[in-house]
């Protein structure tokens, strides 16, 4: 059951097809399931969204349910339909995600919108795009002026977002009501994989951070003069 924590909900979307990314790099699986780190790239996306402290729901199919780490509850899971099953002849699209993400949290201060395959998010920018989210409809992660995920909605939003469906996403919300950008040093918030090129970028800016922190750490344990 789900306990108001007076905080909005992150949805991680993770029902696509990742089909172009499997059509570039055949056999190699869903991009989802791609080792990233010390995880998959889903497994990464979930676990910026643990560190952020704030709620998550997760949807997704039956065929990535593996790729799910196991500290996610399986009610913070909400499993479509696969593709082919009498309820779902063709894909349902993110629009439908994002529907039935909110319809299963109808009572949270609001949802923020997250695709999985986005693993280099951080953690303060999605509390970032929280905070703001009690002042505006709706919020949006920026960098350098560049419009990313996640965005966040309103609790004003849930009969739009309830109404979503096809392949659109939220983008025809974006174009009727107000929303505002909020400026993060991140720029994960623009970098998502439909090939295995963006994998492979990924993984280099993410061993390049990780090389950063070590040395700022590093840095921190020089003896002072």
């Amino acid at each position: 059951m789900f306990k108001d924590s007076g905080l909005p909900v992150v949805l991680v979307l993770a029902a696509g097809g990742g089909l172009r990314f499997l059509a570039a790099a055949a056999g190699r699986g869903h991009k989802l399931e791609q080792a990233f780190g010390d995880s998959t790239v889903l497994g990464a996306t979930l676990a910026q969204v643990r560190r952020s402290g704030l709620p998550l729901l997760l949807v997704t199919v039956p065929a990535l349910r593996a790729a799910v780490p196991t500290w996610v509850a399986d009610e913070d899971i909400v499993t479509l339909p696969a593709v082919g099953d009498l309820r779902s002849a063709q894909p349902l699209g993110m629009g439908y995600s994002i529907a039935t993400g909110v319809t299963h949290r109808p009572h949270a201060r609001g949802w923020l919108v997250l695709p999985g395959d986005m693993p280099l998010v951080q953690p303060d920018t999605l509390q970032a795009v929280a905070q703001a989210m009690p002042h505006h409809l709706v919020v949006y992660a920026q960098h350098r002026g560049r419009r990313g995920h996640p965005v966040g909605f309103g609790t004003e939003m849930y009969s739009e977002l309830a109404q979503l469906a096809g392949d659109d996403g939220a983008r025809r919300l974006l174009a009727r009501f107000p929303s505002q950008g909020v400026e993060v040093p991140d720029p994960g918030v623009l970098l998502d994989i439909d090939t295995g090129d963006d994998l492979a970028a990924l993984r280099q800016a993410q061993a390049e951070r990780q090389g950063q922190q070590a040395d700022a750490v590093a840095a921190e344990d020089l003896p002072q003069r």
